[in-house]
């Protein structure tokens, strides 16, 4: 489960999983359902593997939204799907997409950038929660 959340000029992303494979592809998902109107109009073509490295779950989140993002500014690619296996020692991340295509994919918001303010990655009851801001 994830949702965006007001904060002052920024955005907020918030995701709760009951594990934390599961809480990175949601928090994936949700980046780019800030990024685009309609997250469902990426399709799923082309694969992308995403190896991290970092024992921080807070900073190994931020480097995995960081990269997701880097992968839509540079090389102009939307993400759909999103599965990921967290280690003690960082993460290997897939997610498929396709090339941004502006008659298709209509942006809603410009995100220009993962912060730290307010990062969090906790147990949360029987499951995680992270939250995240970004810059728009």
């Amino acid at each position: 489960m994830h949702e965006l959340f007001e904060h002052t000029a920024d955005l907020g992303l918030r995701v709760r999983a009951a594990d934390l494979d599961t809480l990175f592809a949601e928090a994936a998902a949700c980046l780019f359902s800030a990024v685009l109107e309609d997250p469902a109009s990426a399709q799923p073509r082309t694969a992308v593997t995403v190896e991290l490295a970092g024992s921080d779950r807070e900073f190994l989140l931020f480097d995995w939204l960081r990269e997701l993002l880097l992968k839509f500014d540079a090389d102009h690619l939307v993400f759909r799907r999103f599965e990921v296996r967290v280690r003690d020692d960082g993460l290997t991340g897939t997610t498929w997409g396709e090339p941004f295509d502006p008659a298709r994919h209509l942006l809603a918001h410009e995100v220009k950038a993962i912060t730290y303010h307010e990062l969090k990655v906790v147990r949360d009851g029987d499951g995680w929660l992270a939250e995240v801001i970004v810059d728009i």
